[in-house]
């Protein structure tokens, strides 16, 4: 019975080409805007080289800083390293803490040819936590940091240019009046992970400013971030309390700030904390229901479109439903070819999604839009993606199509009309 649904369904779809198209349109595109977005949040959020171990890892990256006058406030990137390396670095519960600037982009000279590039200042913690790929050499070291010598990592993409994909270690590039002498090759980073993303990685003791010396605890825009490896998922608790507490024991340089919010979270915790927290609350749950309510609510526009569609296709098809009643078929036997079709259809424009879905992230990869991004097919949101488009396609079958199998023969011959 299934295969012979199946071949009235492919006729159906090839008689009815408007609706067809109509349909199929309304199906792939909702599908191929969903592959994309959760690809862009893949790649920027999900577990890939270098953050290979987010499952152990938090970071404390955007603050809000609350003044005494006028109620004013500073928030974002802003912390300085010296705020880090006393409330952050003095944790006793992680594996290891980082303390790194966000990329910096400066312009660098060579036989009269400008480059540009993205400078990050990291200290040695920051290569033991995130695990990059060396092409070439290796990382500095802590020594290497005390001592403030001037060595770099660079990327593959910066060899490429400054050099000319030569091997370069131990040649010299001059950055901001210093010639560093390189000792890394490593592959490019994302441009979307902000946190390892850069050209150049130095040595942060190389930065102009006495990183050290107490001064404000906010600093300029972008500043400074902390990673934290725990040394299981389950000190994740144990951890925020602990910076919490060290929050709460911020000395203040001047006199006009009083008030630091921010933690050591995940990824997701500060994405809900700015956008969805209140003060220093975090709000995962409503993120969560938040997305889950647009994603809904974006599948349900092509199942409006689909019950819309069927209501008139069936419609068309009263003569067909009103002979075979009159031939004995039973309200179940119409009704599951009805959503035997809808499903076909939606598997169609599932697949005809995932086909349009590799062209255009093909075309955004090879177009260099982002640096270094290379985005991919997330299967498992596709395959969630399918499911709930079977789901509503189901839906939107089931009633048209059972409220036409109630019709009785004659009543259905007449187009539905008593």
């Amino acid at each position: 019975m299934l295969k012979n649904y199946i071949k009235i369904a492919y006729k159906v779809l090839l008689r009815h080409k408007l609706f067809t198209f109509i349909s199929l349109f309304g199906i792939s595109f909702t599908l191929l805007i969903l592959i994309i977005v959760t690809s862009f949040a893949d790649h920027t959020f999900g577990k890939m080289e270098p953050e290979t171990r987010l499952d152990r890892t938090l970071s404390a990256t955007f603050f809000t800083v609350k003044h005494t006058e006028k109620g004013g406030i500073s928030t974002g990137p802003i912390m300085s390293y010296y705020f880090f390396d006393r409330y952050a670095k003095t944790l006793e519960t992680p594996e290891l803490v980082s303390i790194s600037s966000f990329h910096k982009r400066v312009e660098i000279y060579k036989e009269k040819k400008k480059f540009k590039f993205n400078v990050k200042y990291t200290d040695a913690e920051f290569w033991d936590i995130l695990e990059f790929t060396f092409l070439e050499g290796k990382h500095y070291n802590n020594s290497d940091i005390e001592n403030i010598n001037q060595v770099a990592v660079i990327s593959e993409d910066t060899q490429n240019k400054y050099f000319n994909g030569n091997s370069c270690i131990g040649e010299s590039i001059e950055i901001g009046g210093k010639n560093y002498r390189v000792i890394g090759v490593v592959e490019n980073v994302s441009a979307l992970r902000s946190l390892p993303f850069a050209d150049i990685w130095v040595p942060v003791s190389n930065v102009e400013e006495d990183i050290y010396e107490p001064k404000n605890q906010a600093e300029g825009f972008p500043s400074y971030f902390a990673l934290v490896l725990a040394k299981d998922k389950s000190d994740f608790p144990k951890i925020k309390s602990e910076f919490q507490k060290k929050l709460t024991e911020v000395e203040f340089f001047n006199d006009k700030k009083n008030l630091i919010v921010g933690g050591v979270e995940t990824y997701q915790e500060t994405i809900s904390r700015v956008f969805l927290g209140k003060g220093d609350k975090v709000n995962t749950s409503g993120l969560t229901i938040l997305i889950g309510v647009l994603m809904i609510m974006f599948m349900l526009l092509p199942t409006i479109n689909l019950v819309n569609i069927n209501v008139s296709r069936i419609m068309e098809r009263s003569s067909e439903i009103g002979i075979r009643k009159a031939f004995g078929a039973s309200s179940s036997t119409l009704v599951g070819q009805f959503i035997v079709e809808n499903i076909i259809i939606t598997l169609i424009g599932g697949f005809l999604a995932l086909f349009l879905a590799a062209i255009v992230l093909g075309i955004i990869n090879n177009a260099d839009m982002i640096k270094h991004v290379h985005l991919a097919i997330n299967w498992r949101i596709f395959y969630k993606s399918i499911l709930l488009c079977i789901f509503f396609g189901f839906l939107s079958g089931v009633y048209p199509a059972f409220k036409m199998s109630r019709l009785q023969p004659v009543e259905a011959l007449r187009g539905g009309q008593s």
